[in-house]
């Protein structure tokens, strides 16, 4: 039986293993370039092996392990190409697979949830056709004929999911040894914030009934309805089509530049028609269907947003692209960015924003891996001069999701390599921007 494994002792082990694996790696490759093998060669092969076990270690956990790893997943555009090759892959595949529960399990879970006349609701294929952080999908039929998607909770997710993050957290300084140029602890803390709503299917059910109810008929994105809830399951309609994962890999650039747009145009949307911003941007959550829509399919992550995106951050996006410099700093001071009695360079702060605002200088812009690992170098590596510069920003919890959502979206525009009319969607859909 394939499940999550039970004991924090034990999950907190294979956590550790971690950066101990990758110790004992690095020793064990001082003592071959000792011998002669070409350090290069070394490095590469400590890289690759330390990717495996990543992947080994976090899908097998699932609950916040895996969690964290698809957090990580969108990203790895902006790591450093030399660091991140053998990572890529690894990471990509955690965006939308993790090892699934028996079928004997999952019949126990329908059993308990709808009765023992569950297949009266609903029948199953027994095969997972998705298995992630703290759920896995099966295909089905409901009672009325319609295909669905038959999302299952993990046993004990609740419990692996809180623990994972806090041993996670535990182990940020070391993790930087085995995952080079992201610091993990903001993430694993923004996703413990969220864990509670994440775990209930039954705020999931009525964030995703809100979209559908807003985008029924849209002719470019497709939200499926929900059939039914219980406190482990939740079943909704199916939606056909192909991951923005395999767009990734292998949508031509036309397809690529249309799921780009669309996807960065829901997320926009969102919070000003539906009050709720779709806080998991992560590929696996999106699908480009048949009749060439966006389809979205995971609602457990939102940030209530009911006036919208704040006026606020049009605003300051705008005087960013103004050069604005003072303008910048006031207005993120106002906000509480910069927190009363801090002193920061004005002209620093907005060198340090600029890069993610350049995208909106020209009518088109390409995002791409090189773009992204230049725009977000001061942001990701420690060691970067931009942390040098006495730069001591403060994310007030309100604009945290925002921030988290949209850093995680230019990571993905920049995996599809999407060259998309960005300033024409901030211009429709982000308050404050076309009227600054």
């Amino acid at each position: 039986m394939n499940q999550i494994p039970r004991g924090a002792a034990g999950r907190a082990a294979r956590l550790a293993s971690l950066p101990l694996g990758h110790a004992g790696r690095s020793a064990r490759g001082v003592g071959r370039r000792l011998t002669g093998t070409p350090a290069d060669v070394v490095s590469e092969e400590i890289q690759r092996r330390t990717a495996e076990q990543l992947f080994t270690v976090l899908g097998s956990l699932k609950g916040g392990a895996m969690k964290v790893g698809q957090a990580l997943s969108v990203l790895e555009a902006a790591m450093p190409e030399e660091m991140v090759g053998p990572y890529r892959e690894m990471l990509v595949r955690l965006q939308d697979a993790a090892p699934p529960m028996s079928t004997a399990e999952v019949h126990e879970i329908l059993a308990r949830d709808l009765g023992r006349r569950w297949r009266d609701e609903v029948t199953i294929e027994d095969r997972p056709v998705a298995a992630a952080s703290i759920g896995q999908v099966h295909r089905g039929v409901a009672a009325d004929g319609r295909t669905v998607a038959v999302k299952l909770q993990y046993p004990g997710a609740d419990r692996a999911l809180r623990s994972d993050l806090r041993q996670i957290a535990r182990l940020a300084r070391v993790a930087t040894t085995w995952m080079p140029a992201i610091d993990i602890k903001p993430v694993t803390d923004e996703l413990l914030a969220a864990a509670d709503e994440e775990l209930d299917y039954g705020l999931e059910a009525a964030n995703q009934r809100a979209f559908a109810e807003a985008y029924r008929d849209d002719p470019f994105v497709a939200v499926p309805d929900v059939v039914l809830q219980t406190r482990h399951v939740l079943v909704g309609e199916w939606v056909d089509g192909a991951s923005l994962g395999q767009v990734i890999r292998d949508g031509d650039q036309d397809v690529r530049d249309r799921v780009g747009q669309l996807y960065l145009e829901f997320l926009l949307e969102g919070p000003g028609r539906v009050g709720l911003l779709h806080a998991d941007p992560h590929p696996g959550n999106f699908r480009l269907t048949p009749d060439g829509r966006l389809g979205v399919i995971d609602y457990g992550a939102v940030a209530r947003l009911p006036d919208g995106i704040p006026d606020v951050v049009g605003r300051l996006v705008r005087r960013a692209l103004d050069g604005d410099a003072q303008g910048v700093l006031d207005g993120l001071r106002d906000e509480g960015f910069v927190l009363p009695g801090i002193e920061v360079d004005a002209d620093e702060v907005l060198a340090y924003v600029l890069p993610f605002v350049d995208p909106l200088r020209e009518p088109e812009h390409a995002f791409t891996r090189e773009w992204m690992r230049g725009a977000a170098r001061g942001v990701t590596d420690l060691r970067a001069p931009e942390f040098a510069t006495g730069l001591r920003l403060n994310m007030p919890r309100e604009y945290a999701m925002i921030h988290r959502v949209f850093i995680g979206a230019t990571g993905v525009l920049s995996q599809l390599e999407a060259t998309i009319p960005a300033r024409a969607s901030m211009e429709r859909h982000l308050p404050g921007f076309a009227d600054a």
